[in-house]
């Protein structure tokens, strides 16, 4: 089955909800941006996390890491 662009989206959306509580507890949170056709997902950083010295690595070994487990197709995330 081919997966919509909608598709894509939702369970972007549901993997994310899955690591906002741990963002929010540190006064942070993550916004879904883009998702390209080469499936490089684009999100802002929001709250304490815009402004965090280790935002780039709650990026890749968190938010990252949660949506390719999630959604394989993911080749990787992007801040913006």
């Amino acid at each position: 089955m081919i997966e919509t662009g909608k598709d894509i989206r939702e369970k972007i959306e549901i993997a994310l909800n899955s690591v906002r509580p741990y963002l929010k507890a540190d006064g942070g949170d993550v916004e879904f941006v883009d998702v390209t056709h080469d499936m490089i997902v684009k999100l802002r950083l929001l709250g304490a996390c815009s402004t965090c010295d280790i935002s780039r690595i709650t990026m890749k070994a968190g938010i990252e890491e949660t949506l390719i487990k999630a959604i394989p197709s993911i080749k990787s995330v992007v801040a913006v």
